[in-house]
């Protein structure tokens, strides 16, 4: 959801902006409401954004 929610920033990481991951883990923990652990989180948006 929050991937589909932000096009913008996965454009900014595929150019080569590194914060626009941190943004994303950003807002996933929003969404969470800070349940997630940002590590697992950081990761597996990683994983993600390499398929995209």
């Amino acid at each position: 959801e929050v991937l589909d929610n932000n096009q913008q920033s996965i454009d900014d990481f595929k150019n080569g902006k590194d914060r626009a991951v941190g943004f994303l883990v950003g807002q996933i923990m929003k969404a969470t409401r800070g349940q997630a652990n940002p590590g697992v989180v950081n990761k597996l948006l990683q994983e993600e954004l390499s398929k995209r």
